[in-house]
């Protein structure tokens, strides 16, 4: 499968309620992602004004390189169907932009207050201004998932006829399940030529199982946002999408997965969002063990309980001993971390103390901890 991948952190991602980035923090971002290999992304929306194009513009200018690779990073700009929107996308210099408008009859008739017909024509007159400017355009229909399936079905096939490259099928409400998803994909696949590509929100959290149904269904591009950053509860997981194609569906999008953490961290910082310790993919305890029937497993063989290395995404993987730990860890741990060979005896009366002490702290034991309850037995124990 030939799957095309556009990151929209940079706008999607700052639509994120108290998120701004500055200039410099778009250009970093814009830099993580273009050296752990995606292709394209979504660098703004330059109707917002002076400092949001200078922002893009800046991102064009600095020709950032794909990876290893000596193809250029594809910068877009997200547009509304106007004319104005185009004209100032295209004084940011940018390869490409992404058209949008809804189409859904709610949001025509109480957000707009118009008709599908007067859609048609917006989008009509964003595309004819894209072609002027020589720039390659995606058609996107926001609220596609809400939206009557002949009248979707139309707006993408005139977006076909006028020179659309790819078209975007928007779940703005994250209302799709995967079965939906299937079935409007498949269904849009057999009458249109250009590739589908996927917007998935996550309010119901199924954007990632949305995303790769939509796939299965025949769509060949997925826009995504790293760790998921977007409005509300946020979009497909970049990092999820990349990863489950990669170990599930054996398709490997050439993405260098190490630097995921990394460009997460600085995307977090520039958020002020935390990465949540437990968060797929990325999340720092995510190849943490406790239950002693886990820490077993893994201690003979990692895959037990593994479904990828830590290596791959450059975290560790972490025999953490509390409450819920057993005595092959406890002795695995003292063994390779502290040089002493415990005895089963010695392990399993270290054990009840280690499980009491985590009961009354509510966490897992820190290793000095660990050491003066070990210390404290010892000496319980000598003559």
């Amino acid at each position: 499968m030939d799957i095309y991948l556009m990151d929209i952190t940079l706008r999607d991602g700052e639509q994120a309620v108290g998120v701004i980035f500055s200039r410099w923090e778009k250009l970093q971002i814009a830099s993580h992602l273009a050296q752990m290999g995606i292709p394209a992304i979504e660098a703004g929306f330059p109707a917002l004004g002076p400092e949001e194009k200078e922002a893009i513009r800046g991102i064009v200018v600095a020709d950032l390189q794909v990876g290893e690779s000596q193809r250029p990073l594809e910068v877009y700009a997200f547009v509304r169907a106007r004319r104005e929107d185009v004209q100032d996308a295209a004084e940011c210099g940018v390869h490409g932009v992404v058209i949008s408008i809804s189409t859904s009859d709610i949001h025509i008739e109480r957000k707009f207050r118009a008709t599908r017909s007067w859609v048609l024509e917006r989008m009509e007159e964003a595309a004819d201004e894209a072609r002027k400017h020589d720039l390659p355009f995606i058609v996107s229909a926001e609220d596609a998932s809400r939206s009557d399936m002949g009248f979707l079905t139309e707006y993408y096939r005139r977006a076909e006829a006028l020179g659309a490259w790819m078209v975007r099928y928007c779940d703005s409400l994250g209302i799709n399940d995967p079965f939906t998803t299937y079935r409007h994909i498949r269904e849009l696949c057999r009458v249109l030529s250009v590739p589908i590509q996927l917007h998935m929100h996550n309010d119901f959290g199924m954007a990632t199982a949305n995303a790769l149904m939509g796939l299965r269904a025949g769509a060949r591009a997925v826009a995504a946002s790293l760790g998921g950053l977007g409005e509300r509860t946020g979009n497909s997981p970049l990092e999820e999408v990349v990863m489950a194609l990669k170990h599930l569906y054996g398709v490997d999008l050439g993405v260098d997965t190490t630097r995921f953490r990394e460009a997460a961290e600085y995307i977090a910082e520039a958020s002020r969002r935390a990465i949540p310790i437990w968060k797929a993919i990325i999340g720092s305890s995510i190849f943490a063990h406790e239950s002693g029937i886990h820490a077993d497993g893994i201690l003979k063989h990692p895959h037990t309980y593994e479904a990828f290395s830590p290596e791959e995404v450059n975290l560790e993987r972490q025999i953490v001993i509390g409450k819920h730990s057993g005595t092959h860890a406890l002795i695995h741990k003292f063994s390779t971390e502290f040089g002493i060979q415990l005895d089963s005896q010695t392990a399993s009366g270290l054990l009840e103390r280690v499980r009491a002490a985590a009961v009354e702290l509510k966490r897992p034991l820190f290793d000095k901890e660990l050491m003066l309850l070990y210390r404290e037995l010892a000496n319980r124990r000598a003559p």
